[in-house]
């Protein structure tokens, strides 16, 4: 007797139905993507006790006569493909023909539809996936579909869904992605008769996310450009240097208008910011990406978040170079807001503190001036004098470039305050001159490579066939980073000499890290990225500290240096260097509402 056989139609579209409808935000996100699809211009969502008891989704799209209406509700019915071959190019939000369907199995279903020059429409009803009523509509053009009931016919699905709350929040964070990745549709989003979201039509992905998540944080969002970067386009706006959350929920990324998954982009973003960011911490990112739909494979999982790349590595090197040149190219604007009036910060301090300077402010002009802890080529040492260079202090005062700032003095002996035409300033001391020697050190390694120490008895270690491969291929990269390393057998390495700088007490262990961490980097990474981590805890010892009592002319040739950096905003550690405290957040805390009267 045969124990194999074929499941009812119901029971089939009811088993495919779990893995496109999980959840009623599944719901949304599918009736969303086909209302985008056929060319809506406004969509509204409309939902009831987090869209268990309703959901509704209308569009002003371009509608389906009757026939189409019927047939989109068989399984693999659709629009979108033709051939094996159209798999290979989807332009579109949805193709595999199973959404509709699936909804309609699990929920009590009703579509209306219409053309713009039909004079009537259709409507449909289902009951758990068996169709009762096909009549005429008179609804307006587009298409409306009502799911009422959502797995009632499904009671062990139904109570793994969580409290209407987190269900309706997880419908809200669909109905954002959709907002943020085709701004120029309008959306309407009410909650059990309330109006929770109106978004009209956006210019530009600018205006939608103002309208979104207001105009704080927009000012804080760096543009992406993908100009020279081959057949990939990038665009869309990430977060400055430190601006950054605990969790991923906003890091969005559009691959072709989709908002999609992928490690290959989380990776190039957490290698674009680098040491912009603290660790644990993830960017703030609105990133677009457009190439073309042949280059990547979204036929992965039926829910379509998943994408496979026909090049990873290019589109990784394309995301690594975009952000950072982002963050570079908005130092410019960076320092701009650190600009104040061309006053000389020494003739517009008062004279007592020229000839009796106070504990906690800076000793001035008529010191001997002392170098800040600077970094030597063959390592680190401490802090150097310089022969004495004291001049008068108005030749120094004509000498000056023009300054960017002007300084107030130093807080607690750590934080330097600054004047600019916004504000005030806080310069945290470590934190800048962390930034100052971590790229210092660095280019100079990159320019002469890395010093290395010899170790008193030379070790083995094995690795992986990958592994092994890897490392013989990249040797001369490990080299010039200050390791010296050979074959010593099959799968086996010896090393005798690792960087100078480096205190470590298990060598293989620190190697075993090295090739992990050369294996995720990206081509275009300096091979010396991998030793970046233990440069920042260098640095760290070597900056100078919080009580370090600095004098006016190291506080200035400090800020200028941090100025000049390539990334000042922050610390090798992703803490921030400055802190800008606005003219109106002053008058917030002083109470005052008219501007401040010089």
């Amino acid at each position: 007797m045969s124990r194999i056989r074929l499941l009812p139609e119901i029971v089939a579209s009811q088993v495919a139905a779990g893995e496109v409808v999980e959840r009623p935000a599944s719901v949304v996100k599918e009736l969303i993507e086909n209302s985008i699809d056929a060319g809506a211009r406004k969509i509204d969502i409309l939902i009831r006790r987090g869209g268990i008891s309703l959901l509704r989704v209308i569009d002003d799209g371009c509608g389906m006569d009757r026939d189409d209406a019927l047939l989109s509700l068989e399984r693999h019915a659709t629009s979108k493909i033709r051939s094996a071959a159209d798999l290979h190019a989807i332009a579109t939000l949805g193709f595999r023909g199973e959404a509709l369907p699936s909804i309609a199995s699990v929920s009590r279903f009703r579509l209306t539809t219409r053309e713009a020059d039909a004079v009537a429409g259709t409507e449909i009803i289902v009951n758990g996936g068996k169709i009762d009523i096909v009549r005429d509509g008179g609804e307006a053009p587009g298409t409306q579909v009502e799911v009422r009931s959502l797995f009632y016919n499904l009671p062990a699905r139904r109570k793994f869904l969580r409290s209407e709350n987190t269900e309706s929040r997880n419908i809200e964070h669909q109905l954002h992605l959709q907002a943020i990745g085709h701004p120029e549709i309008a959306f309407t989003f009410v909650r059990d008769d309330r109006l929770v979201l109106q978004l009209p039509r956006a210019a530009n992905l600018h205006d939608r996310i103002r309208d979104l998540h207001g105009n704080e944080l927009l000012e804080r969002l760096l543009p992406l450009t993908s100009a020279g970067l081959g057949k990939i386009d990038i665009g869309g706006l990430i977060g400055q240097a430190g601006v950054s959350r605990q969790t991923r929920a906003q890091q969005l990324v559009f691959v072709n208008g989709r908002a999609i998954e992928s490690p290959v982009v989380t990776a190039g973003l957490r290698e674009g910011y680098h040491t912009a960011l603290m660790k644990g911490q993830f960017p703030v990112t609105f990133l677009f990406l457009n190439l073309d739909p042949a280059s990547v494979d979204v036929n992965v999982h039926p829910a379509k978040r998943e994408v496979r790349f026909r090049d990873p590595t290019g589109v990784r090197e394309a995301v690594v170079n975009s952000i950072r040149r982002a963050l570079e190219g908005g130092r410019g604007d960076w320092q701009e807001k650190f600009r104040a009036p061309n006053i000389s910060p020494l003739s517009a301090l008062p004279i007592e503190r020229e000839t009796r300077p106070i504990e906690v402010q800076p000793a001035f002009a008529q010191q001997t001036i002392e170098t800040l802890p600077r970094v030597a080529p063959s390592g680190f040492e401490g802090p150097r004098k310089l022969p004495d260079t004291t001049t008068p202090a108005e030749e120094r005062i004509d000498k000056k470039v023009p300054q960017q700032f002007q300084i107030i003095g130093v807080l607690n002996k750590l934080y330097v305050l600054m004047e600019n035409a916004d504000g005030l300033v806080l310069v945290d001391q470590h934190a800048a001159h962390e930034r100052i020697l971590f790229e210092e050190l660095r280019r100079r390694m990159e320019e002469q490579g890395v010093p290395s120490q010899k170790l008193l008895l030379p070790q083995t270690f094995d690795l992986s066939p990958r592994d092994a491969e890897w490392v013989e291929r990249n040797m001369s990269i490990l080299q010039k980073m200050g390791i010296g390393i050979e074959g010593f057998g099959p799968n086996t390495f010896k090393i005798d000499c690792l960087p100078a700088f480096l205190k470590t007490s298990d060598p293989v262990s620190f190697m075993q890290r090295v090739v992990d961490d050369l294996k995720s980097a990206s081509n275009s990474s300096s091979p010396l990225r991998l030793g970046e981590e233990t440069i920042a805890k260098t640095v760290c010892r070597h900056a100078v500290k919080a009580n370090d009592p600095l004098r006016y002319l190291e506080v200035e040739k400090l800020i200028q240096d941090l100025l000049g950096c390539d990334l000042p905003y922050c610390c090798p550690h992703g803490r921030p260097t400055m802190i800008q405290i606005s003219l109106a957040e002053l008058e917030k805390k002083f109470g005052r509402r008219s501007a401040i009267q010089t």
